[in-house]
């Protein structure tokens, strides 16, 4: 079996990277040419898409930090791991409701400017009168907002209808199989703004992509009252300054966000209604583990297989392994592909074992298994096809 290398640009969870030596791949720092690329947050460029270049396998869901149309274009296979820090998400949103429903910082501020009182007899009292300035509400009986109904905002969902809050969704992509993990009390609305009508929190669990970037602007948020608006998604789809402008017109309460700008910077040194987070989300021991472990587990499979699982730009497939050569086709989704392959196949006197072909938006992926040896000329004259994008031998 086949050797491939396997390079880091970002730091990886040990429990991950040990996994590799499991399997027919080894893990090459030095590698000027890698198969295979483990990433988190680190920006990628089209300087590292190596000749021999494969895979990238993000540990993590975002992958705004990889060049996705360049990858596609040269047929590189782009993995995340949606899912796997959603725990750790959904606890950080956990302490952002109690955050923004209790004042619990400027409670903590003010205790803390109390150095000047040292006697105990002089501290109670002055305590027992300043504490209603820090009233705030319980989140049982409020309204949840959560839009995204994904692997976070499922999860962030059910820890509301736990916490005996109504609970309201929006999610124009639901799949079926998402819709089978929410709770039955949470109750589907047929637009954000809807959502942001009703709701007294808030959240957001959307990717950030073209149809949501800026999708939180002054023009939506004039749908809500007093409302907390919690984002641990993307920083791109909360417009800041209408944010700022909502807040001062009452639309919302407080802004709570892992997503820290100058802007908002200033506004929370000013006032309390902004609570600023270092983007640490999914910065928890288990959730960097869980990340790597299945980064890992999706390249080293994908390299030695072919089969693809939650990949952002090529479609999922999954071929149990018939023969010991199996050829792996990115091509083109054009008309008259599969026939063109196959009747190349015959010519080369290749005999198809198993076969299947699946395609996503302009784009198709082919396993062969093979019954016969198949050397160098054939994989040329397959990918001397027209429209074929690359085409590799996995022994």
């Amino acid at each position: 079996m086949a050797e491939y290398k396997i390079k880091t640009l970002s730091k990886i969870s040990p429990k991950g990277l040990d996994l590799i030596s499991e399997t027919a791949c080894v893990l090459d720092e030095e590698s000027k040419d890698p198969d295979g690329v483990l990433v988190r947050s680190t920006k990628l460029s089209e300087s590292n898409l190596n000749q021999s270049l494969k895979a990238i396998s993000r540990a993590g869901a975002g992958v705004n930090n990889i060049p996705i149309d360049l990858c596609t274009e040269r047929g590189v296979v782009v993995f995340n791991t949606p899912g796997s820090n959603s725990n750790a998400v959904k606890e950080l949103v956990l302490a952002a409701l109690m955050l923004s429903s209790r004042n619990v910082i400027s409670s903590i501020n003010f205790v803390n400017n109390l150095k000047h009182i040292e006697k105990m007899e002089e501290l109670e009292p002055f305590l027992e009168e300043n504490k209603k300035k820090f009233k705030g509400r319980e989140l049982s009986g409020a309204t949840l907002g959560v839009v995204g109904l994904g692997a976070i905002g499922s999860k962030v969902a059910g820890m509301g209808v736990a916490l005996d809050m109504k609970v309201v969704g929006y999610d124009p992509a639901l799949t079926v199989e998402a819709a089978w993990k929410l709770p039955s009390e949470v109750e589907s609305v047929g637009s954000i703004e809807e959502l942001f009508s009703r709701s007294d929190f808030i959240t957001l669990h959307i990717p950030a992509i073209e149809s949501t970037k800026g999708i939180v602007n002054l023009k939506l948020l004039k749908n809500a009252n007093n409302a907390s608006l919690l984002n641990f998604a993307r920083h791109e789809v909360v417009h800041n300054q209408s944010i700022l402008e909502a807040l001062d017109k009452g639309h919302l309460t407080n802004f709570v966000t892992d997503f820290p700008t100058p802007e908002l910077i200033k506004r929370a040194n000013k006032q309390g209604d902004v609570i600023l987070l270092p983007h640490i989300g999914a910065s928890t021991s288990q959730a960097e583990e869980s990340c790597a472990v299945t980064a890992v587990q999706q390249l080293t499979d994908f390299l030695q297989t072919g089969n693809i699982i939650n990949s952002v730009n090529f479609p999922s497939i999954n071929l149990p392994r018939t023969t010991k050569n199996r050829i792996a086709i990115t091509n083109k989704n054009v008309p008259a592909m599969i026939g063109q392959i196959a009747t190349t196949l015959g010519e080369l006197e290749l005999n198809i074992a198993d076969m299947t072909n699946v395609s996503r938006g302009d784009l198709a992926y082919n396993l062969i298994d093979i019954e016969n040896s198949v050397n160098k000329r054939a994989l040329n004259k397959l990918s001397s096809i027209e429209n074929i994008i690359n085409v590799r031998l996995i022994t």
